[in-house]
């Protein structure tokens, strides 16, 4: 399915039903009194969110939605029906903008009222009196709210994986979850963010993989820039580096900086560093590179490799408490 994580959309509620102007008619009964319903309520407009849905593409097409109108009401005193509601499934994680103003933003599954539906106009019975018989007034039916409405959807995931193009995050992806990202030895193989969800025993965690920064990215180099909005929300961010590149130090270095520039404040969530394709690199120089690491940061550092999965398992584990408690744990060298 084609992720689409913005759309806009013309809404409208439905306009209630115009109240009746009748009298009542019966043999015998010349002068019989008002009898004229109200109209019937207009359709509602309801948002509900979904687990289900990470795209918008629903909303690429069909960009118009408007519910039924309320149905006149009749003689008698009949109400007329009520309009058909109209409920919208969203991604969770979607905003809801009117002319640039937030309104709602889907962050659970519980439905809730966008637009209200118009209000049934008054027959004539509600306008008989006592000074008053035979009122000919009557109250049309109330107009449905309508707007051009704005979806932006921010996936909603525990942890964020952002690195360089290449540097196997999509590999990491397929190994720790059951989501399957094209994966190739090419850079910008990922070309939308991915979500994949880690299960252990009871716990999960959902891992958002957005494609591959550049230098630049900020400023709007690359394919990148324009997902890192995905990660805006994740409790934790993993960086992962090639260990195997030229200069794995300014990889992670263009990374930060990255991300500084199009947020602060991604950079002050909990971090973790994942050095990937240790398989290419004897212990030695692996080592040498964790030594560089370690005078650089103050966060966990994890060594892996996707291709013999070496640490995957035990990664897994980590990764799940590292999403739901913000646990830290501390580099080890792996041999499972």
């Amino acid at each position: 399915m084609k992720f689409i994580d913005e759309a806009k959309v013309f809404i409208k509620s439905g306009d209630g039903g115009d109240g009746c102007l009748s009298f009542r008619r019966e043999k015998f009964i010349e002068f019989g009194g008002p009898d004229g319903g109200n109209g019937g309520k207009g359709g509602d407009i309801f948002i509900k969110g979904t687990k289900s849905l990470n795209t918008l593409v629903d909303y690429r097409f069909q960009k118009h939605f408007k519910a039924k109108k309320g149905r006149h009401g009749s003689g008698r005193n009949r109400t007329g029906a009520a309009g058909q509601d109209i409920t919208l499934k969203l991604p969770l994680g979607t905003e809801i903008f009117i002319e640039n103003e937030l309104i709602a933003d889907v962050i659970s599954t519980e439905k809730f009222l966008l637009f209200p539906g118009g209000k049934g106009g008054l027959g004539n019975i509600n306008f008989k009196s006592s000074t008053n018989r035979a009122p000919r007034k009557i109250t049309p039916g109330g107009k449905g709210k309508e707007a051009e409405v704005f979806f932006k959807l921010k996936l909603l995931a525990d942890v964020g994986l952002v690195g360089l193009p290449n540097a196997g995050k999509s590999s990491l992806l397929r190994s720790i979850s059951a989501a399957k990202p094209k994966v190739a030895d090419y850079p910008f193989t990922t070309l939308e963010p991915k979500l994949g969800v880690i299960r252990i025993g009871d716990d999960e965690a959902v891992v958002a993989d957005i494609p591959g920064l550049i230098s630049g990215a900020n400023s709007g180099s690359g394919l990148g820039i324009q997902f890192l909005k995905h990660i805006e929300r994740c409790k934790s961010i993993i960086h992962m580096i090639d260990i195997s590149a030229q200069d794995p130090i300014m990889d992670y270095k263009i990374i930060i900086s990255e991300l500084d520039g199009f947020d602060k404040s991604i950079n002050k969530k909990e971090k973790i560093i994942i050095l990937n394709k240790s398989d290419l690199l004897a212990e030695d120089e692996i080592q040498n590179i964790i030594s560089k690491f370690s005078d650089l940061i103050n966060y966990p550092l994890y060594v892996i490799s996707t291709i013999t999965r070496n640490g995957i398992e035990n990664l897994k584990t980590n990764i799940v408490q590292f999403g739901r408690n913000n646990e830290l744990w501390w580099y080890k060298k792996n041999s499972n």
